[in-house]
């Protein structure tokens, strides 16, 4: 969970490592089974923008940060099969945990276009699969993020809830110490819903792709995809898996993963010269 420095015309002014703060965020891989080559499973990936002061250029998935509004206490009464209580005990903090599914619901539909929700009266999955429809929650996409319209306002226009209870939680990272931004990230796995088709913003996100988490890893290692270091662990977590079924089923099963928190090993010259990870000679056990 580095930061490009190439890109950031500040990165190698001088800052104090103990002053940068943690902030929590969440990221949601959308799988689908690939029906058409009945050859595995597909996972949705993002390019953000080569100007990001975070991860500029790097293939992601779709997230970002909690923000207040997401842990807002209107939303739980929003959110199908999850309570407060129990997403905190996943996510082992006193509480606010609720937060962390709504903010990768949020980010989802800000940055890829899909909705993670249902009707409310038929318990059926949102689609987008006429013009109208489309049109108004593409709008609606934009208005969120601008800040014009919130989740909650939506959610009560269209009688909606959350699928908070088929997203489940994979993994935790924190951004090592010695970066410019830092991020406690907790990472999740849904089905992408039959008929909505997601689309990068071409703001924060500047290409997308469907991929398959094989070929995403061996683009990465031939240089076409530039990723972090969670997001191949993601990917390789998707790896054994031939059908979404199968991921959705080992992602209940996870239960409370552990925490990564790399390490930054820096030259003479303050150059970053490799990130280290927890078994790696030379990491340091806290």
């Amino acid at each position: 969970m580095s930061e490009s420095r190439s890109s950031n015309p500040k990165a190698n002014e001088p800052f104090d490592p103990a002053t940068v703060p943690v902030r929590p965020a969440a990221t949601v891989l959308l799988v689908r089974d690939d029906d058409e080559e009945q050859s595995g499973i597909d996972v949705f990936m993002l390019q953000r923008t080569m100007s990001a002061a975070f991860a500029s250029g790097m293939y992601v998935f779709p997230g970002g940060r909690v923000d207040d509004v997401d842990g807002h206490d209107e939303l739980t009464d929003l959110c199908d099969g999850l309570t407060d209580e129990e997403a905190s005990g996943l996510l082992q903090i006193p509480s606010g945990g609720l937060a962390y599914w709504v903010a990768a619901i949020r980010e989802c539909f800000e940055e890829a276009g899909v909705l993670l929700a249902r009707h409310a009266p038929t318990g059926e999955l949102i689609k987008f699969d006429d013009p109208y429809t489309a049109q108004f929650f593409s709008e609606a996409r934009h208005r969120i993020h601008d800040g014009e319209m919130s989740l909650i306002e939506l959610c009560h226009r269209e009688n909606l809830h959350l699928i908070t209870d088929s997203i489940h939680y994979v993994s935790h990272w924190v951004t090592p110490i010695g970066e410019r931004r830092r991020f406690d990230t907790r990472f999740f796995v849904a089905r992408a819903p039959v008929g909505q088709n997601p689309l990068h913003d071409d703001s924060e996100t500047i290409d997308s792709l469907w991929v398959k988490p094989h070929v995403a890893i061996e683009r990465h290692q031939r240089g076409e995809l530039a990723m972090l270091p969670p997001t191949i662990s993601n990917l390789e977590f998707l790896l054994p898996h031939s059908r979404a079924d199968e991921i959705l089923d080992a992602a209940r099963k996870v239960g409370v993963p552990p925490r990564i928190q790399p390490q930054i090993k820096i030259d003479e010259d303050g150059r970053v010269v490799a990130i280290l990870m927890p078994g790696d000679p030379g990491f340091v056990e806290e």
